[in-house]
């Protein structure tokens, strides 16, 4: 932590523009290393390396701190097929200097990973944070979204306004704040369909996510697998309200109150912009 905390400071330092407001960022990523799929088979994955690196740079250059966990505090993977230029633009060395600052953070060390436990987040304090980040890859989809110490931050975030950030992905962990996160998760996996819960705090909110239609174009990724549900259809059953981009694979970022949510890779840099207007 100390570590981080020194290079965000000398980032922060090296730019002529120093945040007159610094903020405190939770990013929050999985502790899992695969998504299971149908029929058994195993897709290993972890976060996009563009989705958390480019929002982290900016961030920093802003002057903001940040703060990594896990809902167990174990150190993240990073999905291979992540690193690649297309997620870059095009740009090789913008995706190489974002594998440099990776690891420059130590996030994927299985001992020295900075990276705390989501019980860790709660004992220094919901209040600590201005705003939480969730990038996406595949992972959330496994524990994200069961995840009752997430669904109690989240829960936290919303009932006070704070700003709640979330990219492809990354939006199916709003799910981990239904009351019966599991029940309704497990059902829709195995019927296709979940009762949604009255309750929902995020009933009624627009959002987006990786859609249906990219996730058809995209499965060749999975090996020949097959995922067990989509998330557009999992949050949109459960009450949200579902918005894509006119062109697949193009940037879409959706704002309603204090979430933020960013349709798929392209995304990623217009989530940290949006992100970075909420925390001046």
């Amino acid at each position: 932590m100390k570590l981080l905390r020194g290079l965000a400071i000398a980032l922060a330092l090296g730019t002529s523009t120093l945040s007159a407001h610094a903020g405190t960022v939770l990013i929050v990523l999985s502790d899992s290393n695969r998504l299971d799929l149908k029929d058994g088979k195993v897709f290993k994955t972890g976060f996009y390396l563009n989705e958390l690196m480019q929002p982290v740079q900016a961030l920093l250059e802003a002057g903001h701190e940040i703060t990594f966990a896990t809902p167990k505090g174990t150190a993240p993977s990073v999905d291979v097929t992540s690193i690649d230029k297309m997620y870059f633009g095009g740009d090789e060395a913008a995706m190489k200097a974002s594998e440099a600052q990776l690891s420059d953070l130590g996030l994927l060390s299985s001992d020295k990973s900075p990276v705390i436990s989501l019980a860790r987040v709660e004992q220094i304090g919901y209040d600590h944070f201005d705003a939480v980040y969730v990038p996406g890859g595949h992972a959330p989809m496994q524990d994200l979204l069961v995840s009752s110490e997430l669904g109690k931050l989240l829960t936290y975030f919303h009932e006070h306004g704070k700003t709640t950030a979330l990219a492809c992905h990354g939006p199916i962990a709003l799910l981990s704040t239904l009351p019966d996160a599991q029940d309704f998760v497990t059902q829709f996996e195995t019927e296709g369909m979940a009762k949604a819960h009255a309750g929902w705090i995020y009933a009624g909110y627009r959002f987006t996510v990786f859609s249906n239609r990219e996730e058809e174009m995209a499965k060749g990724l999975l090996g020949g697998g097959e995922m067990k549900f989509y998330p557009q259809d999992a949050l949109t059953q459960a009450g949200a309200q579902f918005s894509q981009a006119d062109a697949a694979f193009s940037p879409h970022v959706v704002t309603d109150r204090e979430l933020i949510t960013g349709q798929n890779p392209a995304s990623a840099p217009f989530v940290a912009q949006q992100l970075l207007s909420r925390l001046k």
